[in-house]
């Protein structure tokens, strides 16, 4: 008699990564297709084919079976390349279900869409192949990484060099206009704003406006088709994917990466009595928070929240984020209001979140850059700083700290004769934020904006001291009241000569701060020339002239631009600038930048040089830890009020002349490098800055 053998059966993984949610979608094989999808409270769901051409006739309906774990199942021969289909789900009525047998809905993993009507729309059959050629992700270090961040419309749709007929398209972003400006500015990844397919709210329709930034995701597989090409869109979802795929090779080709921005925390259904177009009417208790009488909770000040602690939720995220970065190669992801996304079954935010954990873990995400805005607006909504290793995240205490310094400091040291602050805050900033990511996370989990594209642009923001918003129809209330912007003595356009000098000297400033700092830059797109929305700093509603970026500039915009070139190649070509970790104290940090912190009299800054208002001047000395490049050290003189001040440049150890690189005070970028001596003399006019690398 053999002996017995005892074997040990290997349980599924549990949660989000269970096989029994894995191929969720169609899946095209020889025998046409399998669609899966998941619902654990439906009695029924079955699947709606219609005819190639009439979209509202049914030409078969096929029920699907449930096979556990919450999925139903059909193979059909039905489901070929070219489809058109919906699913339809009944279920039992209870508090935070709202099945309806009768309702045709998106499935929530279709690569494809068209659209019927208003609120009427069918998923599509994708096969999705596409020759890359080889053509592979330019994989940007992060200390290398310069953020442009842009609309995919709004950039090319007014540029001259850009075929009309490309103007606005996923085409026209990868046309060699395009690319050439790109490459010229120095910038590595560029973030679009949301490319999954939306919708425009109905009380925007309402007032002749439309959804122009996209954060009202439709579905988060499909590429949005109003951005493709006319002959694109003609030819179907198939060839508007095929269009996105070749911008993202093209892209890829010159070297550029694509970062998209990703609004997985609400969907365009909005509150209760909106619209069932997909998720809601599949199994609304499951994929949206609740309370028990079902009542949304919404955490995210758009009706609804996705809930991202039930499994199939959280599975569904991940899931388009594979397939993004996958099948179409995408290089990294910013998500809109990430706290949501971390949110537990209690809907208090926790780093260790199942889904957050599993974004970092994904062997299929390896590489890709992954960075959160870190808040929504719920109970504990402000999280910046608590993401943990792995993420990037946008830091909005930058960005406060650099406009109180350069703008709203300014302002009111004018009317009170001194700042209200000294420039400690400001230099720990510049730094890489250390009060805000730890040592272990080092300065590049900070993305460093001034700017983005919620709020003022750069030119406004030195333009105009309150919001001018009267056409989003909301009578001015909308949008931020705090913008800490400094108008420099004038509301809006003016012709005074010695205003607008200031008002560019102040852009150089906040530009300079940008590239100089320690941390991820992210530039706007438009500001590196400038650009106006005419003291609007919410205009996502606006689909115009006012949003899409023009490309007829004065020579002040030029020079504006020369120098965020020089500030880039700067940048670059000094690794002290962009440090990957922290120093710490009493030993050697490899690719760490060692500061030293010098007064306009050249000593080492006292505390009381840093907090007393009256002394906003200082000399920020940073000598890189070589671990890939050579050793490098720079010297930034930060002079932070309107008088002009002589400074006297430091005795350093090793350090024998200091040679000027860039000075925000010259209105273009000076070509003469200048050399100065240890205790020579540099004089600065008020509010400036001017970089030297130390040799």
């Amino acid at each position: 008699m053999p002996s017995a053998q005892t074997t040990t059966e290997i349980a599924p993984p549990a949660g989000l990564l269970s096989s029994d949610l894995d191929a969720l979608g169609v899946t095209l094989s020889s025998d046409g297709g399998t669609l899966r999808v998941w619902s654990d409270s439906a009695t029924s769901i079955d699947l709606v084919v219609f005819d190639d051409t009439d979209l509202d006739w049914i030409t078969e309906t096929q029920p699907l079976a449930p096979v556990g774990g919450g999925v139903w199942s059909a193979t059909t021969p039905l489901l070929h390349a070219g489809a058109r289909y919906a699913i339809r789900v009944d279920g039992p009525h209870a508090p935070g279900n709202t099945f309806n047998q009768g309702t045709l809905l998106i499935e929530p993993y279709s690569r494809g869409l068209v659209r019927g009507g208003f609120d009427d729309w069918r998923s599509v059959v994708v096969d999705g192949s596409f020759d890359w050629g080889g053509v592979a992700k330019p994989a940007i270090p992060m200390d290398r990484t310069i953020i442009y961040e842009g609309h995919l419309k709004g950039l090319s749709k007014r540029h001259p060099g850009v075929p009309p007929a490309l103007h606005g398209t996923y085409a026209g972003l990868a046309h060699p206009a395009m690319v050439e400006h790109f490459l010229g500015l120095g910038i590595t990844s560029i973030e679009l704003l949301p490319v999954h397919a939306f919708v425009t709210e109905p009380r925007l329709l309402q007032h002749g406006l439309a959804n122009y930034w996209g954060y009202n995701s439709l579905n988060f597989f499909t590429p949005h088709a109003a951005y493709a090409t006319e002959e694109s869109r003609r030819q179907g979802p198939e060839a508007v994917l095929r269009e996105f795929k070749g911008m993202v090779k093209l892209l890829h080709e010159a070297g550029l990466e694509v970062i998209l921005d990703v609004v997985y925390n609400h969907t365009s259904e909005e509150g209760i009595g909106g619209p069932r177009s997909s998720l809601r009417g599949i199994d609304n208790r499951s994929y949206y928070r609740q309370q028990d009488d079902g009542a949304y909770i919404d955490v995210t000040g758009c009706g609804n929240s996705v809930n991202t602690s039930t499994d199939a939720a959280a599975r569904l995220v991940l899931d388009s984020l594979r397939y993004w970065a996958d099948d179409v190669q995408i290089d990294g992801f910013r998500f809109d209001l990430a706290a949501t996304l971390g949110r537990d079954a209690a809907h208090t935010f926790t780093p260790q979140h199942p889904l957050l954990r599993a974004i970092l873990d994904d062997p299929a995400l390896e590489g890709v850059k992954k960075i959160s805005e870190p808040w929504d607006v719920g109970m504990g909504g402000w999280q910046t700083g608590n993401f943990g290793d792995g993420w990037q995240e946008w830091n909005d205490r930058y960005r406060d700290r650099v406009r109180n310094f350069w703008l709203s400091d300014v302002d009111y040291a004018r009317r009170a004769s001194s700042a209200p602050v000294g420039i400690g805050g400001f230099a720990t900033r510049l730094a890489g934020s250390s009060n805000t990511f730890s040592v272990e996370r080092g300065p590049l989990a900070s993305v460093n904006f001034v700017t983005a594209h919620d709020g003022f642009t750069l030119r406004d923001l030195v333009s105009y001291d309150v919001k001018h918003n009267l056409g989003n129809g909301e009578h001015n209330r909308d949008g931020a009241d705090t913008n800490r912007s400094f108008n420099h003595g004038a509301e809006g356009p003016t012709d005074d000569p010695a205003i607008l000098a200031t008002r560019r000297k102040a852009m150089r400033n906040l530009l300079g701060t940008l590239l100089l700092s320690a941390g991820i830059p992210m530039l706007t797109a438009g500001d590196e020339f400038g650009r106006t929305q005419r003291g609007n700093n919410n205009a996502y509603c606006h689909d115009s002239a006012l949003t899409w970026l023009s490309w007829e500039h004065a020579p002040w915009q030029q020079d504006l631009t020369a120098h965020v070139r020089r500030l880039i190649q700067l940048r670059q070509e000094n690794p002290a600038l962009r440090p990957i970790r922290f120093a710490r104290p009493d030993e050697r940090t490899p690719s760490a930048s060692v500061m030293d912190w010098y007064d306009e009299n050249g000593e080492t800054m006292s505390i009381d040089r840093w907090t007393n208002p009256s002394h906003r001047t200082l000399q920020y000395v940073a000598a890189s830890t070589p671990e890939h490049e050579a050793f490098n050290r720079i010297l930034l003189m930060v002079h932070g009020n309107e008088r002009p001040i002589e400074v006297t440049l430091p005795e350093i150890d090793g350090v024998t002349r200091f040679v000027s690189l860039w000075s925000s005070a010259d209105e273009e970028p000076g070509d003469t490098a200048a050399t100065f001596a240890p205790g020579d003399t540099v004089s600065l006019v008020g509010t400036t800055m001017h970089l030297f690398r130390a040799e």
